[in-house]
C-alpha cells in the first residue's frame, strides 16, 4: 500500500566468481566434483542410517536430516553456478532469483537449527545418560525437526516476501486510516452498551488473572492440565485486549477511525492469539486423552519438556500463520472507500474492501485455516472419541462420572470457541449488512474469554479448593 512508483526487472546478472576466463574450465571441473561429492556422500549417510538398525538413534536421526539439508543447500546455488560457467551465461530470471533466495535462507536456517538439536542430544547423552531414553524420545526428536522446518520456513518467507515487495511493479494507492462503523446499535444506546462491554472486558481480565494467580500459588495445580490452562488464560486476556480497548475508546469518543498501522497490527495480533487458543485447546484435549486412556503412563508421556514444547510450538505456529496473513494483507491496495462494517479490523472485511486481486489471500486463508483451525478441531474430536470409548468401558457409573467431570470444563470451552467459528463461517447471512458477523465476533472476542474463568471455576473442584485456600489465607492474614 505504498504511494510511489516502482519499476520491475525480468532478470538479474550474476557476475560469478572472480576468476579468469581461461581458468573457468579447471574451476568448473573442481566445483562439479565438489558438488557431486556432497550429494553422493550425504546420500550414502542417509542410506546407511536407514539400512542399519544400530543407527536408529536420535543422534543419527538428526544426522540424516542434516545430510538431506546439506544436499538441498548445495543444490540451491551449485547447479546454477555450474550451468552459468558452462554456457558462459550470467543471467538469472526474477522468479529464479526470488526462489533461490527463499531456499537458500530456508536450508541455511534449517542447518543451524539441526546443529543445535544435535548439540542438545549430545548434552543429554553426556550430562544425563540415565535419563537419555526418556528425554530424547521419538516424539521430541520429530517435534524438534518439525520446529526447525517451521522456524526456518517462516524466517525465509518473511525475508523473501519483503524482498519481492521491494521489486514489485506498478502504482499502488495507500490508505492512511480506516473507518470502523462499530456495532449495529443506536446512538442513544451506546452509553448502556459501553458500560456493558467495559464490565465484560474487566471481568475477562480480572477473571483470567485470578486463574493464573491460583495456578501459580497452589502447588497442587502444578500439573500439565493447569499449565496449559494458565497459558490459555493469558491468551484470553491478550485476545480480548486486541479489540475491546479500541472499541470502547471509539464508543466513548464517538470516533470511528483507526490508523493503517493500527489496523494491520490489530489483524496480526487478533489472528495470533486466536490461533494460540486453538492450539492450546488441542494440547489440553491431548492431555485429557492421555490422563484417561493411558493413566499409568501419564507422568512419563506428559513430561515437563513435552508441555513446554507444545506451548512453544503453539506460539511459533500461530506467529507464522498470523505473519503470513498480515504480510499478504500489507501487499494489497485499497480504494478510496475505507469504511469497514465491523468494530475491529477483521481480515475478511479488509479483503472485501481491497481493490487488488485477493485470490492468493483467499487461498492462504483456506490452507492456513485448515492447519490452525480445522486440523486441531479434528484432533480434539479424535481425542474425545478415544476418551468416550475408554470411559464407556469403565465398570461403575461413579467412574464414568468422575472421568467426564475432568473433561467437562474443557468441552464447554471448546464448544464455545468452535461454535462461534462455525456460526460465523458456516451459517449463511440472511442479509448483506454483515450484522450477523459483527454479533458473532462479539461472542468470540468478548463473551467466550469472559466465560472461561467461570467455566473452570464453577465446574472444577481443584480450582474451587485453590480459591478457598487463597481466601482463607487472606482472611487469616487480616
Amino acid at each position: 500500500m505504498r504511494n510511489n512508483n516502482q519499476s520491475s526487472v525480468s532478470e538479474f546478472i550474476l557476475l560469478g566468481l572472480p576468476i579468469q576466463k581461461e581458468e573457468q574450465g579447471m574451476y568448473y571441473t573442481l566445483f562439479l566434483v565438489m558438488y557431486l561429492t556432497t550429494v553422493l556422500g550425504n546420500l550414502l549417510i542417509i542410506l546407511l542410517i536407514r539400512l542399519d538398525s544400530h543407527l536408529h538413534t536420535p543422534m543419527y536421526f538428526f544426522l540424516s536430516h542434516l545430510a538431506l539439508t546439506d544436499i538441498s543447500f548445495s543444490s540451491v546455488t551449485a547447479p546454477k553456478m555450474l550451468m552459468n560457467m558452462l554456457t558462459q551465461s550470467q543471467s538469472i530470471s526474477y522468479a529464479g532469483c526470488i526462489s533461490q533466495e527463499f531456499f537458500f535462507l530456508l536450508f541455511g536456517g534449517l542447518d543451524s537449527f539441526l546443529l543445535t538439536a544435535m548439540a542438545y542430544d549430545r548434552y543429554v547423552a553426556i550430562c544425563h545418560p540415565l535419563h537419555y531414553n526418556i528425554i530424547m524420545s521419538p516424539v521430541l526428536c520429530v517435534l524438534l525437526v518439525i520446529l526447525s522446518w517451521v522456524l526456518s520456513s517462516a524466517s525465509a518467507f518473511v525475508h523473501t516476501f519483503l524482498l519481492s515487495h521491494l521489486m514489485r511493479k506498478g502504482n499502488q494507492s495507500s490508505a492512511s486510516e480506516f473507518l470502523l462503523l462499530g456495532l449495529p446499535i443506536q446512538k442513544e444506546e451506546q452509553g448502556m452498551y459501553y458500560t456493558l462491554f467495559l464490565v465484560m472486558y474487566l471481568t475477562t481480565v480480572l477473571g483470567n488473572l485470578l486463574i493464573i494467580l491460583l495456578i501459580r500459588l497452589d502447588a497442587r495445580l502444578h500439573t500439565p492440565m493447569y499449565f496449559f490452562l494458565s497459558h490459555l488464560a493469558l491468551t484470553d486476556i491478550s485476545f480480548s485486549s486486541v479489540t475491546a480497548p479500541k472499541m470502547l475508546m471509539n464508543m466513548l469518543t464517538h470516533s470511528q477511525s483507526i490508523s493503517y498501522a493500527g489496523c494491520i497490527s490489530q489483524v496480526y495480533f487478533f489472528l495470533f492469539f486466536a490461533d494460540i487458543d486453538s492450539f492450546l485447546l488441542t494440547s489440553m484435549a491431548y492431555d485429557r486423552y492421555v490422563a484417561i486412556c493411558h493413566p499409568l503412563h501419564y507422568t512419563r508421556i506428559m513430561s515437563q519438556g513435552l508441555c513446554f514444547l507444545l506451548v512453544f510450538l503453539s506460539w511459533v505456529l500461530s506467529c507464522a500463520g498470523a505473519l503470513v496473513h498480515t504480510l499478504l494483507l500489507a501487499h494489497l491496495s485499497f480504494s478510496e472507500d475505507n469504511t469497514l462494517h465491523h468494530f475491529f479490523c477483521d481480515l475478511s472485511a479488509l479483503l472485501k474492501l481491497s481493490s487488488s486481486d485477493t485470490t492468493v489471500n483467499d487461498l492462504v486463508i483456506l490452507i492456513v485455516g485448515s492447519m490452525v483451525i480445522t486440523l486441531p478441531f479434528i484432533c480434539i474430536l479424535v481425542s474425545y472419541g478415544h476418551i468416550g470409548a475408554t470411559v464407556l468401558k469403565l465398570p461403575s457409573i461413579k467412574g464414568i462420572c468422575k472421568a467426564f467431570s475432568t473433561c467437562g470444563s474443557h468441552l464447554s470451552v471448546v464448544s464455545l470457541y468452535y461454535g462461534a467459528i462455525i456460526g460465523l463461517y458456516f451459517v449463511p447471512s440472511s442479509n448483506n449488512t454483515n450484522d450477523k458477523d459483527v454479533i458473532v465476533a462479539v461472542l468470540y472476542t468478548l463473551v467466550t474469554p469472559m466465560l472461561n474463568p467461570f467455566i473452570y471455576s464453577l465446574r472444577n473442584q481443584d480450582m474451587k479448593r485453590a480459591l478457598k485456600n487463597l481466601l482463607s489465607r487472606g482472611t487469616f492474614s487480616v
